[in-house]
């Protein structure tokens, strides 16, 4: 099913046109992972019409902005990140 991806902030988008508006903004992403994370929790927040589920395009942007990291030069540095330490810190003395 082929559907335009509107660009207003508020338009309500079937789960299928959530997924396309996610994915043409860089965020791949699945109907089947948006479906699942509906169930399990962690996906963004929706309303529902019916039995649709409906998303808000400024929704799924921000839920999709919120799950990028910092800008790092190396996956090392995410590796620091997690245990509290930093490659660039000086050494104690």
């Amino acid at each position: 099913m082929s559907h335009s991806i509107p660009t207003d902030p508020d338009a309500l988008l079937m789960r299928d046109q959530a997924a396309a508006a996610l994915t043409a903004r860089g965020y791949k992403t699945s109907k089947a992972t948006l479906a699942t994370l509906a169930t399990r929790g962690g996906g963004p927040v929706f309303v529902k019409f019916g039995p649709r589920p409906l998303y808000r395009l400024h929704d799924l942007l921000a839920w999709a902005e919120g799950r990028l990291t910092s800008p790092i030069g190396s996956t090392s540095e995410l590796d620091a990140a997690k245990h509290g330490t930093s490659r660039d810190a000086p050494e104690a003395a």
